[in-house]
Order: C-alpha cells, then sequence, then structure tokens
C-alpha cells in the first residue's frame, strides 16, 4: 500500500492582488506552497503510514521554479513530480492524477491556497479512508443562517425562498482522501468538464457523489481555512507565527 498527495498550485493570485500565482506568494518567508508541502509531508496516521510521492501541479512555465522551491525543502523525504496543471482546477488534479504510480492506492487532493492545514488534519483523512471510507472531506458545522434565494430582480435584490436547516449542513476543506480507484473513475466520468470553468468541478468529492458513491465527512480544522484575499494574508501570517 502506497499514499500520494496531488498538490494543486495552478491557481492565479489576482483576487490576492499579487502578480504571482497565489502559492508563490510568500508569509513568513516561505511561499505558501512550501506551507502546504510541509504539512503533508509532516502527516503520520496512528498505523505510521506517511505520504510517499507528491505531485504538485503549478502553471505553465513555472514547473522547474517550484521543482527547485520543493526540492530544496523536501530532500530526498518523498518521491516529488511537479507537473504542469490545467485551466481549472479539475484539470489540474486530472494532471496530478496521471502522474500518480501505479502501485499507490490512496490518494489525497490538497489545495495550496490551504496552506495551514496542519499535519493531523492530513492524518485524520489518510486514517479514516485506510479505515474503509473510499472518499473522506473534512468538514466544518456552519456558524451562520443560510438562506435559499429565487432570482435575481432588476435592481440587484434577491427574494429569500427558505432558511436552510444548518445541522444539515458544512463547510468543506481539503486534504480530500480516496481510494485510488475510485478516483481515477470519477474523473474519467467527469473528463467532459473539466476544460470549462463554468462546468469543472470545485473538488473531487463532488466528481465521487455523481457516480453514486459515498462520501464521508471527518472533522474539519478552522486552520485549514482557504486563502483567497489580502484580508486573508492576514490570517495567514497569524497562523504561521503560531506554527
Amino acid at each position: 500500500m502506497s499514499v500520494a498527495a496531488i498538490l494543486t498550485a495552478a491557481g492565479s493570485g489576482t483576487r490576492l492582488g499579487r502578480d504571482e500565482p497565489k502559492a508563490f506568494v510568500p508569509v513568513d518567508g516561505s511561499p505558501l506552497l512550501l506551507h502546504a508541502a510541509k504539512a503533508l509531508l509532516d502527516a503520520v496516521t496512528p498505523a505510521g503510514e506517511r505520504i510517499d510521492q507528491l505531485v504538485v501541479t503549478v502553471p505553465a512555465g513555472l514547473v522547474a521554479r517550484a521543482g527547485e522551491l520543493l526540492t530544496e525543502a523536501c530532500g530526498s523525504a518523498v518521491d516529488l513530480w511537479v507537473v504542469e496543471g490545467g485551466g481549472t482546477r479539475q484539470a489540474s488534479v486530472a494532471a496530478g492524477l496521471a502522474a500518480v504510480r501505479p502501485e499507490v492506492d490512496l490518494v489525497l487532493v490538497h489545495d495550496a491556497a490551504r496552506a495551514f492545514a496542519p499535519a493531523e488534519l492530513v492524518a485524520r483523512v489518510m486514517a479514516a479512508v485506510r479505515a474503509g471510507r473510499d472518499a473522506v472531506v473534512p468538514g466544518l458545522p456552519l456558524v451562520d443562517t443560510v438562506k435559499r434565494v429565487g432570482e435575481q430582480t432588476a435592481d440587484g435584490d434577491r427574494p429569500v425562498v427558505g432558511t436552510v436547516p444548518r445541522a444539515e449542513l458544512v463547510s468543506v476543506q481539503t486534504p480530500q482522501g480516496f481510494d485510488r480507484t475510485l478516483l481515477v473513475r470519477a474523473h474519467a466520468a467527469g473528463r467532459g468538464r473539466a476544460g470549462d470553468e463554468s462546468s469543472a468541478a470545485s473538488d473531487d468529492a463532488g466528481l465521487v457523489e455523481e457516480l453514486g458513491a459515498a462520501v464521508w465527512v471527518v472533522p474539519g480544522d478552522r486552520r485549514a481555512a482557504k486563502i483567497t484575499t489580502a484580508e486573508d494574508l492576514v490570517v495567514a501570517r497569524m497562523l504561521a507565527a503560531d506554527a
């Protein structure tokens, strides 16, 4: 048995107000990419299992740069692969999945934008897959009331059509963990959607759900918050200081 992690780092830094891709934005002296990789490689399950292969997807033209950064940081601790990502997150994960070694039977998919997801969260997801849950996502209970709304009117307002029971909802994070065969099937079935941002899956669990397979939720972690805006970087610096 072997474990691979696909770390998606092919997104832009536009909403961060940066000219460089988000994963290369430094926090506490290191790019988000390296913070995320460290958490993955530090994870150890109660059974002593670690990630054996790390596949990182990056924007076109940045494969060599990312490879140098990661090789210096990771050394020989893991079998490192850096590949060019696609135009959507789904396409990038598919590119990473194609580079996973044949003997791997458990695959994690993680977003570099969730750079401070702690190692214990990574291990929790891995352990749940090993316990027989073929698709696992970390999730947090919602703290806000959620309303279902109707179509937007001419003045920009939208009518409330119902209140969604909050107890039935979670906010989903990464890393997400999968039986490798199931994840490959899910991406093959959803391949036609991958090239268009308007139709591409926002997470891999969604592709698995479309197969009719069960997806299970384990407790998430506030530190795995997604870094999207400049304000999020302020929180990220605080997390880095506490790491």
